[in-house]
């Protein structure tokens, strides 16, 4: 299976820009699956340091689903992407993933949000596997690594990781997914935020790690590998 990560720079509330972004990078060639960094198309902090994404909040099945499902059709695809979930009263930093055909595969509700997410709902649980074209796929976000390293098994063949990840000094998430992939016996796929508005340190290099094999992102926005 053919699969795609593209490091979509960090921008505020600029969701048509980065959608359009999604189109023209997948323009360049055929895929079966697609990977979008944590909060991508709304932004993941303002550049004056506000984390709260609760104005950009949508149901399930609004506006951001929609636009993946005619970027799927669009590219043959499986496209898994971020979405501030609103239901009810709580509100969730979500990945959902949606076929060409417009059905919803893969709902996953951050289940452990980091600190500055207030604004968040943990989800209830660890996502169960779902298959995509004879893979099977898991998925994290961002601050949930350190919690699944906890974990007795990870279970699925494929972990589709989206972050917006933060370091102080050192690349810390390239060693922690080498060992949740050792660990599990799994491929990875990492989107993480790249090169934007505000510029933090551990912004890009997006990876995927299959066994002895590893891929990263450096000056890039897309990155292709095969599982």
């Amino acid at each position: 299976m053919r699969l795609t990560a593209l490091q979509l720079p960090a921008r505020w509330n600029q969701k048509s820009e980065q959608l359009a972004l999604v189109e023209r990078l997948l323009a360049g060639a055929p895929t079966d699956l697609v990977l979008l960094p944590e909060a991508s198309l709304t932004g993941y902090v303002s550049p004056r340091g506000d984390f709260d994404v609760r104005p950009f909040a949508e149901e399930l099945h609004g506006a951001t689903f929609a636009s993946y499902a005619e970027l799927a059709k669009e590219f043959d695809c499986l496209i898994v992407g971020p979405l501030i979930e609103k239901r009810g009263e709580s509100f969730f930093n979500s990945l959902v993933g949606v076929t060409p055909s417009g059905e919803l595969l893969l709902h996953y509700r951050k289940h452990h949000p980091w600190m500055p997410e207030t604004w968040a709902t943990p989800g209830a649980s660890w996502m169960q596997p779902v298959q995509w074209r004879g893979v099977n796929l898991n998925a994290g976000i961002c601050f949930d690594l350190h919690f699944l390293l906890e974990e007795d098994r990870v279970p699925g063949d494929l972990l589709l990781f989206s972050s917006a990840w933060v370091d102080e000094e050192f690349d810390s998430r390239t060693p922690k997914l080498r060992e949740l992939a050792f660990q599990n016996q799994l491929a990875i796929l990492n989107a993480n935020w790249g090169d934007g508005e505000p510029a933090i340190f551990g912004q890009g290099g997006s990876l995927f790690i299959h066994g002895e094999r590893e891929l990263r992102l450096t000056d890039a926005m897309r990155l292709d590998a095969e599982i």
